[in-house]
């Protein structure tokens, strides 16, 4: 039996392997205990190891990786086509990883060190609790909205809401109580974020390729933090710039036939996460627009005066993502092309 691919569907408990040779015509079908995995690819001569990128994907490739294998990690998107229809099960699912490898176009995940792995559970957690903050939020003003009583927008207007909901006679008791509950417990979900953020700071200040992506207009140390841990030194994944920015789904959907091109809203395919900050990012540049004094604020201005305010934020976050695939590719910083010299007086 010589098997040049296998394909390894991971779970909790139970593992299921599927191995096929060079023709692609399958070897072996086999479950696996958690406790055996390690076993039986010591004993399997060195191979290409295909996985699912997703939960303890990583871990696994880094483990088969020390043994000799080759491994590759795939999108769950990518290997998805490839189960065949009503036949969803672990055996399926390992066969069509193997499936999906064969494909000449097919794009893998590099896989993480430990170390990216920790900096980028630190943004997991940071977003978590952003998105609690935000759940928080809308509950004590839903709650006060009850009683008549409403605030601006802004977190920290929340305050002042519930000051006015302690003073206000014509609201129970136990409302009030409910309220502080509530506000306490963003208080400490606001303090873990400011010290998650802090980490990340500190990250982003010793890590070299967050250093360069930080020079960025429309990019702080959060998302540069971000962009360093998930990507790192394997830039050269991503054959262009464009490549990097359909990956991140800032790319138009395409409705083409018989030679007509039609262009929807963006993919939103990829790293969503990473995706927002960009965006995020590109929405304060366009609110300083007409301060950018730069070929890119140029620009930026040119495409405000014939598109809505939200296509061009997009837009901006694709340049973006393009910019930092430069700067990453060639390990430069950024430097802006078209910058005005600042006129001086004679003393």
């Amino acid at each position: 039996m010589t098997m040049t691919m296998i394909g390894l569907d991971t779970a909790k408990a139970v593992f299921q392997v599927h191995g096929v040779d060079a023709a692609g015509q399958p070897q072996l079908k086999r479950k696996l205990k958690r406790d055996e995995v390690v076993a039986f690819f010591e004993r399997q001569a060195p191979c290409i190891v295909v996985l699912e990128a997703c939960g303890a994907g990583h871990h696994w490739a880094r483990v088969l990786t020390g043994l000799g294998h080759e491994v590759r990690l795939v999108a769950p998107e990518v290997a998805r086509p490839f189960v065949r229809s009503g036949r969803k099960n672990d055996a399926a699912d390992a066969a069509a990883l193997c499936a999906a490898a064969m494909q000449p176009e097919v794009k893998y995940v590099p896989v993480k060190s430990t170390e990216q792995q920790g900096v980028l559970a630190l943004h997991s957690i940071r977003s978590l609790l952003v998105k609690q903050q935000s759940m928080l939020a809308n509950a004590m003003r839903g709650l006060a909205t009850e009683f008549g009583l409403v605030a601006p927008k802004g977190i920290d207007r929340l305050d002042e809401l519930g000051t006015r909901m302690q003073k206000d006679a014509s609201v129970p008791a136990t409302a009030k109580l409910a309220f502080e509950e509530l506000r306490g417990h963003s208080r400490i979900t606001a303090a873990r974020i400011i010290e998650l953020e802090a980490r990340i700071v500190e990250h982003a200040r010793q890590d070299g390729t967050a250093r360069r992506l930080a020079t960025i207009p429309g990019i702080g140390p959060i998302t540069a933090s971000l962009l360093a841990a998930t990507i790192g030194g394997n830039i050269g994944a991503f054959r262009s710039a464009r490549n990097f920015a359909a990956w991140l789904g800032l790319v138009p959907r395409q409705f083409s036939t018989g030679g007509k091109t039609r262009l929807g809203r963006i993919t939103k395919t990829g790293n969503s996460e990473i995706r927002r900050l960009l965006v995020l990012g590109a929405t304060s540049m366009v609110l300083r627009a007409a301060q950018w004094n730069s070929a890119a604020g140029a620009w930026l201005r040119g495409v405000l005066e014939r598109r809505p305010v939200r296509l061009a934020t997009v837009a901006l976050a694709n340049k973006m993502a393009r910019i930092a695939w430069a700067v990453m590719a060639r390990g430069e910083i950024y430097r802006p092309k078209g910058r005005a010299a600042v006129a001086t007086t004679a003393a």
